[in-house]
């Protein structure tokens, strides 16, 4: 039988299906990331993540922004597994809420936290460049690939992941409506386990687990990340212009190819 075939067979077990995305032949990888996919939407996020540390290789992560709703994926994956390393990359300009809002949920969930940063400090980077996400798009993609792409690169590399959990969720914003529950490249796979959930399914779980939003989030910030580029929602027209004047959405963090690794 071939391995193409084998995917399709209704009886096909989970180590079956990971094993098969090893195959060299583009079909049957396109197939069995599929299967998996469709596998996904009849779990709960619970069941979700469960299945990914029984049948996804480690070393697992957790990456988190600390941003608004932030609390849910901490607490979701690290029920299952609550020694996971959570990475989070600071780039120096948070808010001082969010410092205050990591120390929290580290202390509250035991958080095994890593925290990388840009070899170069604000200042330095400053006193060179001057302030790049003023510059218009290609002084904000130089920004963010030292302050976000790059120590997020070394954090994966470092920390030798093949398993790279996030909180992206579809109806985050335009950019994220097409997110996949898991994708693969390179050997490796990220996983989404709330990409199909609604800002009602986040406000449940929250309430459920007696977790908190950022403190932000009251005042209107649904989307929080550096100080000088986040803006509330009542003072522009989409959550789009809420990040970087509207000039980018994604920073480029969830846009590393994995296979690049």
């Amino acid at each position: 039988m071939s391995a193409v075939a084998e995917i399709l067979k209704p009886q096909l077990t989970a180590d079956k299906l990971i094993n098969s995305i090893a195959y060299d032949e583009e079909a049957t990888r396109a197939l069995a990331l599929e299967h998996c996919n469709r596998t996904f939407e009849s779990l709960d996020p619970e069941r979700r993540v469960e299945w990914a540390f029984e049948n996804l290789p480690g070393n697992h992560v957790l990456s988190s922004s600390f941003g608004a709703q932030a609390a849910v994926s901490l607490h979701l994956i690290t029920r299952v597994q609550p020694d996971i390393p959570v990475i989070l990359v600071d780039t120096g300009y948070l808010f001082p809420e969010t410092y205050r809002f990591i120390d929290d949920l580290t202390a509250r969930l035991k958080l095994n936290l890593k925290v990388y940063r840009a070899a170069l400090s604000p200042a330095w980077q400053e006193a060179r460049s001057g302030q790049r996400w003023q510059q218009g798009v290609d002084g904000l993609k130089a920004y963010n690939e030292e302050n976000k792409v790059e120590p997020m690169r070394r954090a994966l590399r470092e920390l030798g992941v093949n398993t790279w959990f996030a909180g992206l969720r579809r109806r985050q914003s335009e950019s994220r409506a097409r997110i996949r529950y898991l994708e693969w490249a390179g050997g490796r796979w990220k996983v989404h386990p709330i990409a199909d959930w609604n800002d009602r399914d986040v406000h449940y779980y929250l309430k459920r687990h007696d977790l908190p939003y950022h403190p932000l989030w009251e005042h209107g910030y649904l989307s929080i990340g550096d100080h000088h580029s986040t803006v509330p929602i009542h003072e522009v027209s989409t959550i789009e212009q809420t990040r970087f004047s509207g000039l980018r959405r994604e920073c480029g963090i969830h846009e590393i190819n994995l296979a690049d690794l």
